[in-house]
């Protein structure tokens, strides 16, 4: 996409966290400037790009329109565009709150513990580096942390009420991929319910093409290919 006068940049890449700005932009009709950071040319360790975001991880976005001001990691990006444009964050004071915790609940719980869960089994394993110990902490947890949001959607259609949210935006992304942690989500009906929900969306749907589709993390396509192109890609990244 090449640079305009939108008042929106993002810098992103096609994963868990690098979708959850694009989710929000496309259902919320925001359009918006993307470049695509590439893993492979470890671009977002560049000094370009860490100048932007010191933590040298995506997404990040530029606001054009409020001085080049400058949002890193992704659930802070997420409540900033929802107060920038008043959508999926409620008014209410107590919703507003529980849209926080859901939100905090996905950022320290459910993307670390799943994100763990597939670097030990899709990025060490293939590289010669398996940990059964790390594996059952960390697919173990995942499921825990599941079965929390499978009791919360059982009293509620969303995360944070019966409207659609900034909570479940960062929360589907991380939790629709259990496939690609291996984490086992039978007997979770009310999880099921809302990945089907979302699955219906088309403009969550159409976010997760942009800036590419990985569909191997949800099951589909040659998973074994992707699962070994993934691994090299990151490879140095294993301790030796």
């Amino acid at each position: 996409m090449s640079e305009t006068n939108k008042d929106i940049h993002l810098y992103t890449a096609a994963t868990m966290n690098g979708w959850k700005p694009v989710v929000f932009l496309e259902e919320a009709g925001v359009d918006y400037d993307l470049t695509f950071v590439d893993f492979s040319k470890k671009e977002q360790k560049s000094q370009w790009y860490t100048k932007l975001n010191p933590n040298g991880r995506i997404p990040t976005i530029v606001d054009r329109s409020n001085d080049d001001f400058v949002v890193f990691e992704s659930g802070a990006i997420l409540w900033y565009l929802a107060q920038k444009y008043g959508k999926f964050l409620s008014n209410d004071a107590k919703v507003q709150s529980t849209t926080l915790q859901w939100l905090m609940f996905q950022m320290g719980g459910v993307g670390p513990m799943m994100g763990q869960a597939m670097y030990f089994q899709r990025i060490a394993a293939p590289s010669g580096h398996r940990d059964d110990f790390a594996i059952k902490r960390y697919v173990e947890e995942s499921r825990r942390l599941l079965e929390v949001l499978n009791t919360r959607l059982a009293e509620s259609e969303y995360l944070a009420s019966d409207e659609y949210s900034i909570a479940d935006m960062a929360t589907y992304p991380w939790a629709r991929t259990y496939y690609w942690a291996k984490v086992d989500v039978e007997g979770l009906p009310h999880l099921q319910r809302w990945f089907d929900a979302i699955d219906a969306r088309p403009l969550t749907q159409k976010a997760l093409t942009i800036p590419k589709s990985n569909w191997e993390f949800f099951g589909k396509g040659d998973v074994e290919a992707w699962e070994k192109a993934n691994a090299a890609r990151f490879s140095s990244d294993v301790k030796k």
